[in-house]
């Protein structure tokens, strides 16, 4: 049948189904653009459903009435999600529609196929049994031939038992529980020997691709197999299947081969036609031209994982593959066609699908547009008994054969730091030395069933490879503590070290890759919501430094309900960064560029004024793509002074030559920092010869000798100004309605709700009131939300993180303070000098990111965050002249700060030690001129 008309079936079934209520079709489009039929119906959309408590049986589900189905329920999303529109904790329930089989079909045989149901899954047609399936994320089908009343309707009943169990593959599903259906369900008509897989497997050096079909029967004479590519001049010969084989297998030779690449994902679509008495099997798939490897960086012996012969430096990210509202399952096409885009978009290469079997038209579109992945078996939380084997081994077959024409795809992991393989003893778990045996076995099988991958057997987190591809290893740390800690990796690190391996076993020349990283659980309890880009920035540094290590994976691509460090919020909104306000354009997609500056030491280092200091750079070219010549540095250094004022401090440019593949040390840069008290930022741009800039980065001091005085006269632009400082702490009074507390001993403090910070300061000594021309306020301050870590009863996160348990408060944890990004939290603020109105402002946010620089120099080397990255906006106020003539009256500036009821957004203030400006809230005092 042409698809045109399968798609008109398909939209006459939906009409048919008007008593179900459905409108639309969820996620319509085939589930399988690698394995496609024309004659299909998508069977997505509202369904009946009930809940089983477990004592019902299987007995007459299938003949219950309308009564007995008593909600509706939208497949394919998990019963347990909003998305399905029942969001039920059950752990059994049924399922029941009505379908027709299209008259069309008859004479050939009709299949139920379920993309992925979780996890015993039984099905009967008006009331006869179809079978069961056991497992929660593969496809599986039951046949509906024998009982088929084509162009009749028909009642399908599904009955899906998630009961826990300590051998079922349950990955994260402390996320949101993925039972029952989560994978489109729909119906398909086959010919009597049709094809039951369709494997390419491309040989770039050849210029070939080997194509292999297993059939559903012993062929009888006289079958062949046709290959029809579209949009080239490949047609393959018909070949001829040997009677009574259950295979074909074929070899095609391209012409022109088109590689499969990064830049240029290209896809060879093709037919396979199957041709007998039987009738005509066509099947739509695609695949690429790509070859997985390892190869030595050019000019070392250093392993990388290669792409078609070159090497490629991996940068991942976890992809936790979850969604808020429909948990394993995404609302549309688009969204999954979005996630492969948000990864790219970063200057990603390669996401980690985490212990996920994942939705195929996801992986269609990492294969479209050119993503690479790492896919998960998921796993098991029990001991590796024989049933948590057997269930492991099943997903790892099932999800190769599904897979294997995924170009994206170059990984396969097994296990995951060592989850399902400890077993418990009296006093401690342990990873036997059997339970080692089995692994090797596993991954020798994978290699088995698909030798043009790598395979991971166990990404480890406790140094216990047993066999494997690739050395990963996961870490987590505070961003001060990774350069030092990479090194010592790198250095234990050869062929012949047992670092990283278990058993006696060493490791050979498998490219040493990082896993998973960042800085989520590198503090204590975990980060929380927090700026994740100050310390990835630090990371990414430290990495890049060290050409040894092949690649990293950050965890992750978006926060999940206990993990709140992804680069995208959980419910894919962004997160601000701020690293733009740095470098004119940086973005995070700067710190994965092939072209890499990295500057040595912390990102905010102290300095003295007038110091000339040096700044190591080391470049990290790991790429053979021309930039068209030498390259240009572009070094511009600026900063802001005591009072916010941003300074220029100098620029300059240098030529370096370009080299493919090259990492080395480079000449430093020298900057010489201003005379008095600063925050300097020195930005790097990575240009070619015609401008066009490659890369961006910088780094930051601190300039100063200690604290500023608290009371100075400075001549700027040739005013005469009075400056008197105040430290945030040492207000007379304050009252707020929710709470107020001090930062680090008075760095910062905040304000929660309505309220204000009252100030007393004497009248300067020898300042005569007829002389001063006017005054003003200055200060860095914000709105100041109340968190859940800051309010009554708080308490650290409880529960199995790892399973998704816990307080799910982005704020609750003692170490966080939410990124910027997401709804404004404004505040409205009036100031007051000895009781009168100088004004108001409107402070937008309570925001933290990449600009709270001093916040993040502040911070103590403790594993643990006070408020890190947060900082303020610089305000200035007019002083009323009512009010300073008050003042000079009595001898003393009652300074106050309200926070309006009508905008009751609290109020924090900013010493010249934390965030964004090194200023101390000011009094201002404008002299006039003699």
């Amino acid at each position: 049948m042409p698809l045109r008309a399968a798609a008109i079936l398909s939209l006459s079934l939906l009409l048919t189904v008007g008593a179900l209520g459905a409108t639309e079709i969820p996620l319509p489009e085939h589930p399988r653009p690698d394995f496609q039929r024309a004659d299909w119906l998508n069977l997505n959309g509202v369904w009946r459903f009930a809940t089983d408590a477990g004592d019902k049986g299987e007995k007459t589900g299938w003949e219950k009435g309308a009564a007995d189905f008593p909600e509706s329920v939208t497949v394919p999303f998990p019963w347990g999600s909003k998305l399905s529109g029942v969001s039920s904790q059950a752990e059994i329930a049924w399922y029941r529609r009505p379908i027709t089989i299209p008259k069309e079909w008859k004479g050939k045989r009709v299949f139920l196929v379920v993309g992925a149901s979780n996890w015993l899954t039984k099905g009967w047609i008006d009331g006869k049994p179809l079978g069961r399936h056991q497992g929660g994320y593969l496809p599986f089908e039951f046949e509906l031939t024998d009982s088929a009343a084509f162009g009749r309707e028909q009642q399908i009943v599904l009955r899906v038992d998630d009961v826990a169990r300590d051998y079922k593959l349950d990955g994260k599903q402390g996320y949101g529980a993925a039972r029952g259906i989560w994978q489109t369900v729909y119906l398909e008509a086959r010919p009597a020997l049709h094809i039951r897989s369709l494997h390419f497997t491309p040989d770039i050096d050849a210029g070939t691709v080997a194509v292999h079909a297993d059939l559903s029967h012993p062929a009888p004479a006289g079958v062949a197999l046709r290959l029809e590519f579209k949009g080239s001049r490949e047609q393959g010969a018909p070949t001829q299947v040997a009677a009574g084989s259950t295979a074909c297998d074929v070899t095609v030779r391209l012409d022109r081969e088109h590689l499969w690449t990064l830049d240029d994902p290209y896809l060879y679509r093709v037919d396979a036609v199957l041709g007998g008495r039987d009738g005509e099997d066509r099947v739509s798939s695609y695949f690429g031209m790509r070859k997985i490897g390892v190869t030595s960086l050019p000019g070392t012996d250093i392993p990388y994982v290669a792409l078609n012969g070159k090497p490629i430096y991996l940068q991942m990210t976890l992809d936790q593959s979850y969604h808020p509202d429909g948990f394993y399952t995404f609302p549309s096409d688009d969204f999954m066609r979005g996630e492969i885009l948000r990864a790219k978009r970063l200057g990603l290469n390669a996401d980690r699908i985490h212990i996920k079997v994942e939705v195929p038209r996801k992986l269609y579109w990492a294969d479209r547009l050119g993503l690479l992945i790492m896919a998960d078996v998921p796993n098991y939380w029990g001991d590796p008994t024989p049933e948590a084997k057997a269930e492991s081994e099943a997903a790892m077959r099932g999800m190769i054969s599904r897979d294997y024409n995924h170009p994206a795809i170059f990984s396969w992991v097994l296990f995951n730091e060592t989850w399902g393989l400890f077993t418990q003893g009296k006093k401690e778990k342990t990873y036997l030395p059997q339970t080692q045996d089995w692994v090797a076995s596993m991954y020798r099988e994978a290699k088995g069933l698909d030798a043009t991958r790598l395979v991971d057997d166990n990404s480890a987190c406790n140094k216990d490879h047993v066999m494997t591809d690739m050395n990963t290893w996961h870490d987590y740390l505070p961003g001060y503590m990774w350069a030092d800690h990479v090194e010592q990796i790198v250095a234990d690190t050869h062929p012949g070290s047992r670092w990283n391996f278990i058993g006696g076993r060493t490791q050979g020349s498998q490219p040493l890759l990082n896993a998973e990283c960042g800085d989520v659980w590198g503090y204590d309890g975990s980060t929380g919501d927090v700026d994740w880009s100050w310390d990835y920035h630090i990371m990414i540094n430290a990495f890049r430094r060290q050409p040894k290590l092949a690649g990293w994976l950050y965890t992750e691509l978006h926060d999940v309900i206990n993990e709140w460090n992804g680069y995208y919020r959980f419910d894919r909104s962004p997160k601000v960064t701020g690293l733009d306000s740095f470098v004119p354009g940086m973005s995070v997609a700067d710190l994965h560029s092939p072209l890499f500056l990295a500057t040595g030491g912390d990102l905010c280092r102290n300095a003295h004024p007038g110091e000339s200091v040096t700044v190591p750079l080391f470049a990290s070219f790991l790429t053979d793509s021309s930039p068209g010549g030498s390259l240009v540095i572009r070094q511009d250094c600026y900063g802001w002074d005591s009072l916010g004022r941003r300074e220029e401090y100098g620029a300059s440019t240098r030529v370096i030559p370009f080299k493919p593949w090259e990492t080395r040390e480079l000449d430093p840069a020298i900057v010489t920092m201003p005379d008095h008290s600063a925050l300097v930022v020195l930005a790097l741009t990575l240009e070619n010869r015609a401008g066009v800039v490659l890369h961006r980065n910088f780094t930051t001091f601190l300039v100063s000798d200690g604290p500023s005085p608290r009371d100075e006269t400075v001549v700027l632009d040739g005013t005469r100004l009075r400056l008197i400082r105040i430290s945030p702490g040492s207000f007379a009074a304050s009252a707020w309605s929710e709470k107020q507390w001090n930062v680090l001993g008075g760095l910062k403090v905040d304000g929660a709700g309505s309220g204000y910070f009252e100030y007393r300061i004497p009248w300067p000594a020898g300042l005569d009131p007829a002389k001063v021309a006017g005054a003003s306020f200055i200060a860095q301050a914000s709105a100041k939300q109340l968190f859940g870590k800051d309010r009554a009863g708080a308490s650290d996160l409880d529960g199995d993180y790892m399973r998704g348990k816990g307080s799910h408060d982005p704020s609750g944890n003692p170490n966080s303070y939410p990124m910027t990004g997401g709804p404004a939290f404004p505040s409205l603020v009036r100031v007051r000098v000895n009781g009168v109105s100088s004004g108001s402002f409107v402070l937008p946010d309570d925001p933290a990111d990449h600009r709270g620089v001093l916040s993040w120099h502040a911070q103590p080397h403790d594993k643990t965050l006070k408020e890190a990255g947060s900082y303020g906006y610089l305000v200035k106020v007019p002083i009323s002249s009512e009010g300073l003539a008050a003042a000079a009256a009595a001898g003393e500036i009652i300074l106050r700060l309200e926070v309006d009821t009508s905008l009751p957004g609290g109020l924090a203030l900013f010493s010249e030690r934390f965030g964004r400006y090194p200023v101390d809230p000011t009094l201002a005092f404008e002299m006039r001129k003699p």
